[in-house]
């Protein structure tokens, strides 16, 4: 896949990515994990803003990543092209290498205060449902990209299999925010293997030690490798969101840009309630 065949695709990317998210919320609709009240109705405008402004900022840093990836791979660098595997099996562990990157990329948001302060835009949000996905800061879009550079070049992913594992990664993101209840049998089943609606829940509660876990995107086979594990049926709480920044102005698409930036208490004692300083 060439640069020009990514940023040709890319429309194509984002439509699927917004019809499954209009297929979700229609779930959520009808078999919601959490009844929809006036935060549900508050938040869609920033929420979406925000997604808009990500989508812009994740396709220039996608189209930057995949121009570097397709140059250095007729030299055969990094680590999968020296073992000479079948695609299928390179564009696997390229997946799961650039899952453990994000999950150790989610992890330094939580302990690296200045991090916290971009990604603490994400967390925020109350009523957490398939349009909390990409409410991203920019910021944070910076952070992530350079860990999976970082990580896409030292494997030497391709550039196919780089951009299978950004449609696996954006879907099952989709997945594991939207506001959808599945029996809990099954719920506990699937998280076995992926983040699940629940699993994924529990990282957004409102304690530190809740949201101190679950950080996987694609698998949860790294939070049980690092003990960063929480049972899913404890997803099944409400009480979503950051301590300290459910104020209206602070929601705003405008307060929620301007977030990581403020002084004062309502930033500081964000951080504060948690363990990142």
């Amino acid at each position: 896949m060439s640069s020009y065949a990514f940023v040709t695709s890319s429309s194509s990317m984002i439509a699927a990515v917004l019809i499954a998210m209009a297929v979700l919320a229609a779930v959520e609709s009808w078999i919601p994990l959490h009844p929809r009240d006036r935060q549900n109705r508050a938040h869609v405008v920033p929420n979406l803003a925000l997604t808009l402004i990500t989508f812009w900022t994740n396709l220039v840093f996608n189209v930057a990543l995949v121009t570097v990836l397709v140059r250095i791979e007729p030299g055969g660098f990094g680590l999968l092209p020296r073992l000479g595997l079948q695609p299928a099996t390179t564009t696997l562990l390229v997946v799961l290498g650039l899952d453990f990157a994000f999950y150790v990329t989610h992890r330094a948001m939580h302990d690296i205060g200045l991090f916290w302060r971009f990604h603490s835009v994400h967390h925020s949000d109350r009523s957490v449902d398939v349009t909390t996905t990409i409410r991203q800061h920019p910021g944070e879009s910076v952070i992530r990209y350079a860990f999976l550079s970082v990580a896409a070049v030292v494997l030497g992913a391709t550039p196919g299999a780089f951009a299978v594992y950004r449609v696996w990664s954006v879907l099952a993101g989709l997945l594991e925010h939207s506001n959808v209840r599945l029996p809990l049998s099954v719920d506990n089943a699937l998280a076995l293997l992926i983040s699940t609606p629940n699993f994924h829940k529990v990282h957004h509660l409102r304690e530190p030690e809740r949201y101190d876990t679950n950080f996987g995107n694609c698998f949860s086979l790294f939070d049980r490798l690092f003990a960063t594990c929480t049972p899913a049926e404890e997803g099944t709480s409400v009480t979503c969101g950051v301590r300290d920044l459910d104020a209206a102005r602070l929601q705003t698409t405008a307060g929620l840009l301007a977030l990581p930036f403020r002084r004062g208490p309502v930033t500081e004692g964000a951080i504060a309630s948690s363990r990142v300083g």
